[in-house]
């Protein structure tokens, strides 16, 4: 049976994985770390690491690609939470010997939930009127409705009816367009579809949610952004490169649209010296919708479970490339 000997955790950021799973179900002669900042580049990331035989990552806030993975000679099984995770490259670490586990998903409500909370935040100036108040001043700013207001979906999956449902019960007028939209679901929901064009010209609050690929890497570019109307809202909690950044920016920077909810960044932590650090109008959260209890405990227990199967000789979960 293999032998798991040390076990690294990352990207720890809330200090919680801990006390997401019973960790004390691992053999005595094992050794767990947890790291909770991130580890940097390429070559930090292949120092740190280096020594373990198992390695838990979480998301894809951390990347393997084969540079990394054939830095790592002790490495004998990498789990990601979540069933797939495009940061690593499975093929790399199939050749390698190198077994890859997944877990059950998560984040699927509460990302729609925290779509929802940018959504209020941006309408409501909610952020800003918490500052104002804490610096004595009071109402300075002029909320608006959703009632009557067009939400326009962009990607009816899992996570995007959630949404929907949540504008509907608001009495909002919610229209949904993707490349391959199911009509007859969409209507079933009570969501008018309607084309990429009218939905960006029409729509109050515009959000994304769409998986990453080749076909949907900027979905919404400057052309899509200058048919949004200016005092219209951009919602992103799926993946940042499903948005033009730089378009984004500039639309913003400029008032040709009135603001953008985003928990997803094309560099995560953001740098320093980011330019979205000072963007205008914006709400920015730091990749937030997965992030709740209730996924954690599925993540890491799953973590787990994987590592133990792994020992046992039985590895389950094991991620395709």
């Amino acid at each position: 049976m293999p032998e798991i000997r040390r076990v690294a955790i990352l990207d720890d950021y809330q200090g919680v994985a801990r006390r997401h799973a019973d960790w004390s179900a691992l053999p005595d002669s094992t050794r767990l770390t947890v790291f909770s900042e991130p580890l940097g580049g390429a070559e930090d990331v292949a120092a740190a690491l280096r020594p373990f035989d198992v390695v838990v990552a979480m998301r894809e806030r951390t990347a393997f690609p084969a540079a990394v993975i054939d830095s790592l000679p002790n490495l004998r099984l990498l789990v990601t939470t979540g069933p797939a995770n495009a940061a690593i490259d499975v093929a790399a670490a199939e050749q390698r010997g190198i077994v890859v586990s997944g877990t059950r998903g998560g984040g699927l409500t509460s990302t729609a939930e925290l779509t929802w909370g940018l959504i209020h935040a941006l309408t409501r100036s909610i952020p800003t009127e918490d500052r104002l108040v804490r610096e004595g001043d009071w109402e300075r700013t002029v909320g608006r409705d959703l009632h009557g207001a067009r939400l326009g979906v962009i990607g009816l999956g899992s996570v995007g009816t959630r949404v929907a449902r949540v504008g509907l019960a608001f009495g909002m007028d919610v229209v949904a367009w993707s490349s391959h939209l199911d009509t007859g679901h969409a209507r079933a929901v009570g969501v008018t579809p309607v084309d990429k064009e009218e939905l960006l010209a029409t729509s109050d609050v515009v959000t994304v949610h769409l998986k990453a690929s080749a076909r949907t890497t900027g979905i919404v570019g400057r052309d899509e952004l200058a048919l949004m109307r200016p005092n219209a809202f951009l919602i992103n909690t799926s993946r940042s490169a499903l948005i033009d950044g730089e378009a984004l920016l500039a639309a913003l920077r400029d008032g040709r649209i009135g603001g953008a909810g985003l928990d997803v960044h094309s560099v995560e932590p953001l740098p320093d010296d980011s330019p979205w650090r000072t963007a205008p109008r914006t709400v920015l959260t730091p990749h937030l919708g997965y992030v709740t209890e209730g996924t954690y405990d599925i993540f890491y227990s799953d973590a787990l479970e994987d590592i133990l199967a792994y020992g046992a000789g039985t590895p389950i979960r094991v991620v395709a490339p």
